[in-house]
């Protein structure tokens, strides 16, 4: 299928990276409240929590307007919106998408 809106499936790419990068920092700031007992670790749990559901809030409405928008097909679709759940699915899915991108991109 070829790629319409390359722009946007950029963009989707650094969207599941930043999600991706914001599930490790929530991640090390559950470590830092439950594990080491720091201080300022229900602090970083509570930002880097927010902060983490908005980015995930986020890829899943880029997902779902880049189904369209690009378009993908429904079952990277699928596994997008599963990846999004799952600890390390954002950097699996990205995979794919960069593929298209690099598939679409005019030698």
């Amino acid at each position: 299928m070829p790629v319409r809106d390359a722009a946007f499936l950029r963009l989707l790419i650094l969207a599941g990276l930043i999600e991706g990068t914001s599930t490790l920092v929530l991640a090390w700031a559950v470590i830092m409240k439950r594990v080491i007992e720091h201080p300022m670790g229900a602090t970083a749990v509570s930002i880097s929590g927010s902060i983490h559901g908005l980015l995930f809030v986020g890829l899943v409405a880029m997902l779902f307007i880049g189904w369209r928008r690009i378009p993908l097909s429904t079952g990277l679709l699928i596994a997008g919106l599963i990846g999004a759940v799952i600890p390390f699915g954002p950097f699996v899915v990205d995979v794919p998408l960069y593929r298209m991108l690099k598939a679409s991109s005019p030698s």
